[in-house]
């Protein structure tokens, strides 16, 4: 009892968006193998699959590799601000969580609204992608359907059985997705043709502006590793958070680095490929490899669909427990799932997938980076000026430079995708003061 007392007392001391985390430390499933396999798993997902072949019409041959490696160095001050504030909140949301620090409950809200929506629309996008490249041969619209409705209420189904179950679920897929992936990669290094790599400087004639076109589509490819800072009430080891989030982009730019060099290698016009990764290891290691690789594909997709419906609710569930959208969204069951966001998040992605089009939904989700990147890095800078968490003059040199890198990003946002930001912000604050009005009646 004594105990009990004593750390309501501490609690006390605490802002409540911090507090209220600290009900649910009893019950911390992810541990550093999950945290790792989550950062990767958001990662590596379908874009990998089929970007070689995009780079290499910007960038031909070995060179287009560079832009991996640069895009990498570009992200690890994004991903700087993700480990430095991670650790700090013990309550999910990530990027909502430090902007509500940051700059007030009205900030925080717009970030978080827009995190949501933006992940909801991606997942949706991920899952329709998958039923269309599952039964675009051979089955109806009406069964493509029906093909996304089951997988959306399967990985639903995982993760309204606890994030035990569910980290174990993802990081099971991620071993399987990266297996045919690093088999490729042996493959190639062990193949004649691995020895011809020639980075020559007379080879290459890259201009500033393909560099960026291309660099900006390699970033949406590795975008992920900020998934790690979602689930932060759930985590046994808050420090190892920051480790996590480097070492999945870093991983990620290294294993992009190579599947690039091999695709290069093995296809001769690889500008013109629609499966460049799938060719390359038919061209390689035969048809066995390559359809190891198809297979590995799927899996990706539905790795990164069940780890974005896992976290999505999470958004949700900080929301509600800041009364931004009522705190009944905030309720979470004993196994930390908030389960009334995840029935409304698993509601959205089914409706979205049923009416909407894949080309309008991947558009509509870009912008949750931004959001994400821009919003986190600002935070660590606003943070670092005022001396609060223990943050001082080095993180104000980080979030510069990731503020930088971020507005870097947003050059690549289309005058579209910036209209439908605003109207999913304007749907959000109506939505807000519906649900605020609703409190005031008696």
């Amino acid at each position: 009892m004594r105990r009990r007392c004593r750390r309501d007392a501490h609690s006390k001391s605490f802002p409540r968006y911090h507090r209220v985390a600290m009900d649910q430390r009893r019950y911390r499933p992810l541990g550093p193998i999950a945290l790792l396999a989550l950062g990767i798993n958001g990662i590596v997902g379908v874009g990998i699959f089929f970007i070689p072949s995009t780079v290499s019409s910007y960038i031909p041959g070995v060179w287009g590799a560079s832009v991996y490696a640069l895009t990498t160095l570009f992200c690890i001050p994004i991903a700087l601000c993700f480990s430095r504030l991670g650790p700090i909140f013990d309550e999910d949301g990530g990027p909502y969580v430090f902007a509500r620090a940051a700059f007030g409950p009205d900030a925080a809200f717009m970030v978080g609204w827009l995190t949501f929506s933006s992940a909801v629309l991606s997942t949706s996008a991920v899952i329709r992608g998958l039923s269309e490249a599952i039964c675009t041969s051979y089955l109806t619209a009406d069964a493509q359907r029906m093909v996304a409705t089951a997988t959306v209420l399967v990985l639903s189904a995982i993760v309204f059985g606890g994030l035990r179950i569910t980290a174990w679920a993802w990081t099971t897929m991620t071993v399987a997705k990266l297996a045919p992936l690093l088999a490729l990669l042996v493959v190639w290094m062990a193949a004649p043709v691995a020895h011809h790599a020639s980075f020559s400087l007379s080879d290459a004639n890259v201009q500033p502006s393909t560099l960026l076109r291309s660099g900006l589509i390699v970033l949406f490819s590795l975008q992920g590793f900020e998934i790690i800072a979602v689930p932060a009430s759930s985590v046994r080891s808050r420090p190892f958070m920051a480790t996590a989030t480097i070492l999945s982009l870093s991983f990620a730019g290294v294993l992009y680095f190579g599947l690039h060099l091999a695709c290069v290698q093995a296809i001769p016009e690889l500008h013109a490929s629609k499966a460049p990764l799938v060719e390359a290891a038919r061209a390689l290691g035969g048809p066995c490899l390559a359809g190891t690789v198809m297979v590995g594909t799927s899996i990706s997709a539905l790795g990164i669909a069940l780890g974005m419906i896992a976290m999505s609710p999470r958004y949700l569930s900080a929301l509600g427990r800041s009364d931004g959208l009522g705190t009944w969204f905030g309720v979470t069951n004993e196994r930390g799932v908030p389960r009334r966001a995840l029935i409304l998040t698993s509601c959205l992605v089914l409706l979205f997938v049923q009416v909407g089009r894949l080309e309008q939904l991947f558009a509509m989700s870009s912008i949750a980076v931004l959001a994400q990147y821009g919003s986190t890095s600002a935070s660590l800078l606003w943070m670092g000026a005022k001396g609060q968490w223990g943050l001082g003059r080095k993180d104000l040199v980080v979030g510069v430079v990731a503020l930088a890198a971020s507005l870097v990003v947003l050059t690549g946002a289309t005058w579209q995708e910036t209209f439908r930001a605003v109207a999913l912000l304007a749907l959000g604050w109506l939505i807000k003061f519906a649900v605020s009005m609703g409190r005031r009646k008696p």
